[in-house]
């Protein structure tokens, strides 16, 4: 086994895929496998598989899938060699000198890093040691303690064009490099700070990187929150503030704030649980990362109007994801911060136990700016309540919740429970219209960005399936296999890539997994790959119906006499398959 292979092979051992995805998502044993709800793409009901025998993952809903290495590139958003790291680091085994070698876009990433650690330092040492006390004035204003600004690393920008530039550049960085980590910007051929007479946030993700930053004013200009633009280490709409300390929390409960200052005001009095946003809406991604660590969420957004609005937006994204959720309502303040000042602790933690459902919040929506005196007022609330009440999943809750409307509408509870019955019915028979449009376009291979011939193709593509899924079984077959069927006999470009790469790991490997193809594949083909073990794991399957296949191939330009249905080759496949 070539020195690459056998490195990878340990590693896997050393990191089994089901403890390893166990740490992000909660695992349900089912005979051998796992189930999971996938954390790439928001759903109710688990549609990801974890096969323990073959290592590998896969997720009928959104088709990703691979390995161990492709699910930690995934989660992660790494690169190769990044998620090998990562996993070798999980593991204490050290990575040899020739798998070490980082790609161009790791460096990159690394570069960008070292440079927002610096950055990070500056802004710190200069929030006290610096000549302008203002920023230092405003967090002692908001009552924060010196362990908070530390745990948090908050720092100081001062009105200056050049302090960090200049800084970073004495280190060695260039003004392209400070540029792509957003720590510059550059004019007329001149690189000027970014961030300029503002307190600085560091944003810090689950592995203790600091990617990007959020700078606030201390006066009116616009715009008061200045957050780090898209980098290769940073996307604001898949992190969260703070996460890297709610996530070891000791509860199931987290509390979603609106910005930074709610997040450490709430943490400083305790509640380590506490996230916020990075200057956006909750993003579907945000949501399925908080239902990796949490099974309810609490929604403490601002007063406001545009925190109600933000309110309805968020709870729509978690009940995406199958997350419980509540509301506080804040009396007599506009913002966590606020609350805890005035009131204390210990109300606020009443506050949290006391808060409301989200349905009840929805329900109490549904009466904004409606004239509840008038006819047209109720009629209008009883269409709005309607809608709400018809989405609740659960039959004994939407009782309740019907039973309670129907009171305050004061219309028979039958009435009310006949109409919404009606309305379920319609959107049963929307989602399975939905259902079977999307059969259909499956069905009729309208597009296939990872393998686009298997389009013109169908019955080769599915004998080139049912030949890869035999060698992923039996490993051990593959010189059989390939004297019976060359890798020229394929017809997709995509599977003959696979076969070759699978026949290839095969001869030179003692002993072959899946993760010796990463590397050569993108997440999406490891996908792709994964996908056909997946979906035929069940089908037992012989050499003699391996050959059928290969037939299939050399007649990949037949007559119409000669031609076999897929109903056909399947058949033929099973039965041969039963001897």
């Amino acid at each position: 086994m070539p020195r690459d292979d056998e490195f990878l092979y340990t590693l896997r051992n050393a990191n089994p895929i089901e403890t390893v995805m166990g740490s992000y998502v909660n695992l349900i044993r089912r005979g051998r496998n796992y189930v999971c709800s996938c954390p790439f793409h928001s759903e109710k009901t688990p549609s990801c598989t974890v096969f323990t025998e073959t290592q590998s993952f896969y997720c009928f809903g959104c088709g990703a899938g691979g390995d161990v290495i492709t699910f930690t590139m995934k989660i992660e958003n790494l690169d190769f060699m990044e998620a090998v790291k990562l996993l070798a680091q999980r593991s204490g085994i050290e990575v040899p000198e020739r798998n070490n070698r980082d790609s161009s876009y790791a460096k990159r990433k690394t570069r960008i890093y070292e440079m927002n650690r610096i950055a990070a330092n500056l802004y710190y040492t200069n929030l006290f040691k610096g000549s302008d006390k203002s920023g230092l004035k405003y967090f002692a204003d908001r009552k924060l303690t010196p362990q908070t600004i530390k745990k948090y690393g908050l720092g100081y920008a001062p009105d200056s064009w050049n302090f960090l530039t200049d800084h970073l550049k004495s280190k060695g960085y260039t003004d392209d490099e400070i540029a792509d980590a957003w720590l510059g910007g550059q004019k007329n051929g001149r690189t000027f700070d970014m961030f300029r007479k503002r307190v600085m946030f560091p944003i810090v993700d689950m592995r203790g990187n600091i990617i990007g930053f959020g700078g606030r004013v201390l006066d009116d200009s616009k715009p008061k929150y200045l957050n780090t633009g898209a980098t290769p280490v940073f996307d604001k709409g898949s992190n969260l503030f703070s996460m890297n300390f709610a996530k070891n929390a000791n509860t199931k409960r987290l509390i979603l704030c609106e910005g930074y200052m709610d997040v450490i005001a709430v943490n400083q009095a305790g509640f380590d649980n506490v996230v916020a946003t990075l200057g956006t809406a909750i993003t579907p991604d945000q949501a399925r990362l908080i239902s990796h660590y949490a099974e309810e969420v609490i929604i403490a957004y601002d007063s406001d109007g545009a925190g109600q609005k933000a309110t309805q937006k968020a709870i729509n994204h978690f009940a995406d994801v199958g997350l419980q959720t509540k509301i506080i309502h804040m009396e007599g303040a506009k913002d966590p911060d606020e609350y805890i000042k005035k009131f204390g602790v210990n109300r606020f933690r009443l506050l949290l136990d006391g808060s409301d459902d989200a349905i009840d919040f929805m329900l109490d929506k549904c009466e904004d700016g409606l004239d509840l005196s008038s006819e047209m007022g109720r009629v209008e609330l009883l269409k709005r309540t309607s809608k709400v009440l018809a989405g609740i999943e659960s039959a004994l809750e939407r009782e309740v919740y019907i039973s309670r409307t129907s009171k305050k509408c004061d219309i028979p509870v039958q009435v009310l429970k006949s109409h919404i019955d009606d309305m379920l019915k319609k959107n049963r028979y929307s989602a399975k219209k939905n259902e079977w449009r999307n059969i259909k376009a499956n069905t009729n291979f309208v597009r296939d960005d990872v393998n686009p011939e298997a389009v013109n193709h169908r019955k080769e593509a599915r004998a080139e399936e049912m030949i890869i899924y035999y060698l992923l079984k039996r490993p051990q077959e593959w010189e059989d296999v390939e004297k019976a069927i060359p890798p020229d006999s394929f017809v997709t470009p995509f599977h003959k890539k696979v076969y070759s790469a699978l026949l290839d790991k095969m001869r030179d490997a003692d002993k072959f997994t899946i993760l010796m193809l990463n590397g050569e594949f993108t997440q999406e083909e490891m996908g792709r790959i994964s996908g056909i073990a997946a979906k035929n794991n069940d089908l037992p399957i012989t050499f003699e119906g391996v050959l059928d296949c290969a037939e299939v191939l050399k007649k990949s330009k037949p007559t119409p006499s000669e031609t076999l249905s897929d109903d056909e080759l399947m058949s033929k496949f099973r039965s041969k398959n039963k001897k």
